[in-house]
């Protein structure tokens, strides 16, 4: 059986945590450097932080918020928005990220992820994939870019298919429509891509009660699950998440 791991996630924007519902109506939800504290304190296996502004904003990620949220753990920090080029890859990984989250970048220019694969080794490259529900699309569902602003008309699971064949370690599916409802995670997205690729996909959108995560497991098959808005106001916490899986009896670091 496979460690389950939890990834918090920190979406950042003006140098603050916050947190929306399907990527807009965004919310205060804190200081980005106690949050990634806290959340390694607690037992997170992984941190994410993602600069939601940065692609809409056409500008790189900010290092400065990087550099500073990697000063206070030692989890892994993958991070993301705003990276587009194989340089602003280099400096990220240098202010301290682990790995890298490519996505609208990733759509505009495939290339990339080979590149960034070659140079940087797999295991460094995330490719995030934001989607929403199109019947017209053979999956169903349907590749968004520019923090879901814009449909781009691929499918997103043959899109995660190519993700793979150009050498991406890890792929992050996000279900537009679940994005911060906390109704549950897209469980019909994720497993789509669990199923058509043999890399870790990492859960994300929608987490509200406990039960979701044991879902996104069994149901969804995920390897990792992220989550920001249940974490972010106390609904409960990192440890609280782990206890509950081990008791359904999956595997969880302590």
């Amino acid at each position: 059986m496979k460690t389950v791991k939890i990834m918090p996630c920190l979406d950042m924007k003006d140098g603050r945590v916050v947190k929306g519902v399907h990527f807009v109506d965004l919310k205060d939800a804190g200081d980005p450097v106690e949050s990634a504290a806290l959340y390694q304190k607690e037992g997170a296996d992984e941190l994410a932080m993602l600069d939601i502004a940065a692609t809409l904003e056409n500008r790189g990620t900010r290092l400065e918020w990087v550099r500073n949220v990697s000063s206070v753990i030692d989890i892994p920090l993958t991070v993301g928005g705003g990276i587009s080029t194989l340089e602003d890859i280099e400096l990220t990984l240098q202010a301290g990220a682990d790995k890298v989250s490519m996505n609208s970048a990733a759509v505009k220019n495939p290339e990339l992820i080979k590149k960034a694969a070659e140079k940087f080794g797999s295991e460094r490259i995330t490719v995030a994939i934001d989607g929403c529900r199109n019947p017209e699309m053979p999956s169903g569902f349907e590749v968004v870019v520019t923090g879901g602003t814009k449909p781009v008309g691929i499918d997103a699971v043959e899109w995660a298919k190519e993700c793979e064949k150009l050498g991406t370690g890890v792929i992050l599916p996000t279900s537009m429509d679940g994005d911060g409802t906390q109704d549950g995670y897209d469980l019909e997205y994720t497993r789509a891509i669990v199923d058509a690729v043999n890399l870790p996909v990492i859960a994300s959108g929608g987490a509200g009660k406990l039960s979701h995560f044991y879902d996104a497991i069994e149901k969804g098959g995920a390897a990792i699950l992220l989550a920001a808005s249940v974490f972010h106001y106390r609904t409960f916490s990192v440890r609280k998440v782990k206890e509950y899986l081990k008791e359904k009896g999956l595997e969880v670091n302590d």
